[in-house]
């Protein structure tokens, strides 16, 4: 099996790496003003929507913001996921709205069975895929939360997945994440990670969920459970499998011998390398760009086990020739349960005409 093919190393590559390194080097130097003027004006953003000068949008039922500091991912989207499966538990009615990064347009759509990755973004597919609960895709998360309500009125409460910074949308409560990078080096953008500055303390009715094995921030925040849910083939996957613990110890034997290629398309794709690594696989490691579109397969056609994400997976059309070396293994995340019923007693106690 032919080696897979390195990305050439790219000025905004180096840039990027940077951001997360303990000390500040000549890239934070050389951009300070920039991040200074970038913090400040998000500053005053918010300062502005806290003083009236932007009008909010409040929805008639409550609203939850799932989001993080940092650009890129932290794990939104699987706490999102174990958010909306925690609502549900305790009765409540979720619906979902997302920006949809990465599609063809910014108009407000629906997501359906047939809707495709392209077209509502691979994260919200996703989404839908996990919880089928109904899930909308928006430039602004207001139209698209009222479109949503509008076409499924039992809806009685929305999560907002990456919307931390849509401020023009009222939350009732806010999930931040963060995984075990933290916030990098302090700077806000460019010369850092931070979409804004980091606060000294957290506001009201806002919970920090660490993914990783510590917190990584001086915030106080909870840790999420974190694992490997098991494997599926692709084609197994798609029909809404279970997944196995069982298939993924046949898996890894089978690694032992040769070994697996995996690939993942992830703002941090060695956190799924190590996951892998730990469970016992021996890997060739394929990182890709986030939300890479895999209209055509990266990875060698000889290649005899393929290991990938959900959010990959969600972006392979079927291809029978291929699709039988390709396995998808899950993640098993859960939020704490302090954490949910506190942000279940908010709701309730805010909303009790329509709380469960």
């Amino acid at each position: 099996m032919a080696p897979p093919r390195m990305e050439p190393d790219s000025v905004a590559r180096r840039l990027e790496r940077s951001w997360w390194q303990a000390q500040s080097g000549l890239w934070q130097w050389c951009l300070s003003p920039l991040s200074l003027l970038y913090g400040g004006l998000m500053s005053l953003r918010s300062l502005g929507y806290r003083c009236g000068l932007w009008r909010q949008v409040r929805l008639p039922i409550p609203v939850v913001v799932v989001g993080n500091y940092i650009v890129g991912g932290a794990g939104k989207t699987p706490t999102t996921i174990a958010l909306v499966r925690a609502l549900q538990a305790l009765g409540w009615k979720p619906g979902v709205v997302s920006r949809g990064y990465g599609r063809d347009g910014d108009h407000v759509a629906q997501i359906d069975p047939s809707s495709s990755a392209e077209a509502v973004g691979d994260e919200p597919l996703l989404i839908f895929r996990q919880t089928r609960v109904p899930v909308a895709v928006g430039r602004r998360r207001a139209g698209a939360a009222a479109a949503l309500k509008a076409k499924h009125p039992d809806i009685n409460v929305i999560v907002a997945d990456d919307g931390l910074q849509h401020l023009s949308l009222a939350r009732d409560g806010q999930i931040v994440v963060f995984d075990q990078r933290g916030a990098g080096n302090g700077w806000t953008l460019p010369a850092g990670p931070l979409r804004e500055r980091l606060p000294s303390r957290l506001a009201p009715h806002t919970w920090v969920v660490y993914n990783a094995q510590a917190p990584s921030t001086p915030l106080p925040g909870v840790l999420a459970r974190r694992g490997l849910a098991g494997a599926l083939g692709l084609e197994a996957w798609r029909a809404g499998h279970a997944f196995s613990l069982e298939t993924l110890d046949t898996l890894k034997q089978h690694s032992l011998t040769s070994p697996a290629l995996a690939a993942a398309g992830l703002a941090e794709p060695e956190r799924f390398f190590s996951m892998l690594a730990e469970a016992g696989f021996q890997l060739e490691r394929m990182p890709l760009p986030d939300h890479a579109p895999l209209r055509t397969r990266p990875w060698p056609a000889d290649a005899a086990m393929v290991l990938v994400t959900e959010k990959d997976a969600v972006k392979l059309k079927p291809d029978p020739a291929l699709d039988a070396n390709i396995w998808v293994v899950g993640l098993d995340f859960a939020l704490p349960p302090t954490l949910t019923q506190a942000l279940n007693e908010r709701l309730r106690t805010l909303y009790p005409d329509i709380a469960p």
